[in-house]
């Protein structure tokens, strides 16, 4: 029994290509050649190929092949390895897959966290708002990512907020003081009603001060000077006249 190169990839269902990169890669033994120099393949480079062509099928790299040598032993070791690699990734698919539900059904932003999307896609943030909570997101521990998704939960977007997200840059100081003093009462409301915002970077990965370093770096480059001013001017006037949720 003798086959052609070609015939011996017609027979494993490979390609020419394929079962001379098996010699080179040594996966192959080389075959005895006829008189006239063609390669003679026989049964046993039939059973060969097929059992790499089975491995590699099934998800065995080359390389893994290569070391078990060219015994037909079952590859048991391999075989084991190969399947809680599968069921990692089984695992991780299933994850995604239900995060893309979550984002399909409640059109959740991609660049937040499932933790917090859902109720960042429901508070209609503002861009800035948005890429603020982005930042949040990896900065902060679970403890202070639930935080901002419970406060987020109910959250209903005032016209007020509306107002400070169009303030011009150029604001005057009568503008800003007076939204301020507006935007203070909501502020301590949001505080009185989400208590457990005051110790959201206890369990920041980094560290609170890393935390409270980055949102405000964050801040600087998201906000204009003139919201910067009036979140300023709400923190003085909070303090002087502390009231419900100060």
């Amino acid at each position: 029994m003798a086959w052609s190169t070609r015939q011996l990839a017609e027979l494993t269902g490979t390609t020419l290509r394929t079962v001379r990169h098996y010699h080179d890669v040594g996966l192959l033994e080389e075959p005895k050649r006829r008189a006239n120099g063609y390669k003679q393949y026989g049964v046993a480079h039939l059973v060969r190929v097929l059992r790499i062509k089975r491995l590699t099928d099934l998800g065995l790299s080359l390389s893994e092949i290569a070391e078990m040598g060219d015994g037909d032993e079952h590859p048991e070791a391999a075989l084991r390895k190969l399947d809680a690699e599968l069921a990692s990734t089984i695992e991780r698919l299933q994850r995604v897959r239900a995060e893309l539900a979550l984002i399909l059904r409640q059109a959740a932003p991609t660049d937040l966290p499932p933790e917090i999307a859902p109720a960042a896609a429901r508070a209609d943030l503002s861009d800035a708002d948005r890429s603020y909570m982005v930042v949040l997101s990896r900065v902060l521990g679970p403890k202070g990512i639930k935080a901002y998704a419970d406060m987020m939960t109910n959250y209903q977007h005032e016209p007020l907020m509306t107002e400070f997200d169009e303030l011009s840059p150029e604001a005057d100081e009568q503008t800003r003081q007076d939204l301020a003093e507006r935007m203070l009462p909501h502020v301590r409301a949001l505080r009185a009603e989400h208590p457990e915002l005051r110790t959201a970077d206890e369990d920041a990965p980094q560290g609170a001060k890393f935390a409270a370093r980055t949102m405000g770096q964050a801040m600087i480059e998201l906000y204009s000077p003139a919201q910067l001013d009036v979140l300023k001017r709400v923190g003085r006037l909070n303090a002087e006249a502390p009231g419900e949720g100060a």
